[in-house]
């Protein structure tokens, strides 16, 4: 049976506190064990203009957690007139996890956002866990990412300063992680909305950053 152990194999995905908003950033390598299985993952979804998920874990109960959070976001917003803030979300993901213990989802999440209270990233474990910190990072190549984060991060960084950060980052478990790998996504959100870094721009800021 899979256990917590296994939701930690495989995986880079980074949440990112910023001055002006959130970052979060993941690879796209799927595997099986030792063999890569798929080389275009998403493993970064957008929940609404202000809400955003990365995964770690099993692609099937990741993607069926993704779509559920995205309804009742939309659900709560039709029936409200506003945006879930981000703790709120992270307390639905919570329940959501807590409450299929005895058939749990085998994942390891981070929720993250923008809302009137400022900008926040949650980090969500399997059974319900919801941890809020300035920076969080998941799956099997967490630990070369906090060597980064540890060293250069600053809360008060411009969103523009994180996406280099979180790219850094993410070069560094690509480097010596195998289970992470085969591209980048990364997405800002912000008070203007949710943006993802398109193919083009990555390319730009890995030979800025003199990672290509």
């Amino acid at each position: 049976m899979t256990d917590i152990e296994e939701v930690k194999k495989g995986t880079t995905t980074i949440g990112l506190v910023c001055k002006d908003g959130v970052v979060m950033a993941t690879e796209m390598r799927a595997t099986m064990g030792t063999l890569i299985a798929h080389r275009t993952t998403q493993k970064l979804f957008k929940i609404d203009d202000n809400l955003g998920l990365t995964v770690a874990g099993v692609v099937g109960d990741a993607q069926t957690l993704a779509r559920y959070i995205t309804a009742e976001v939309e659900l709560y917003k039709l029936k409200r007139g506003q945006q879930m803030t981000v703790r709120s979300a992270a307390t639905l993901t919570s329940n959501i996890l807590a409450g299929s213990r005895f058939y749990p989802y085998y994942v390891g999440l981070i929720l993250g956002g923008t809302d009137r209270e400022g900008h926040h990233v949650y980090a969500l474990d399997m059974v319900g866990g919801a941890i809020p910190d300035d920076f969080v990072t998941t799956g099997s190549g967490s630990p070369y990412v906090y060597g980064v984060l540890e060293d250069h991060y600053e809360k008060n960084l411009p969103v523009n300063d994180a996406m280099d950060l979180a790219i850094r980052a993410r070069q560094a478990a690509m480097r010596r992680d195998s289970a992470s790998g085969d591209g980048y996504a990364v997405a800002s959100i912000t008070k203007d909305g949710f943006a993802v870094l398109d193919e083009k721009e990555i390319q730009k800021r890995l030979a800025k950053l003199k990672l290509s």
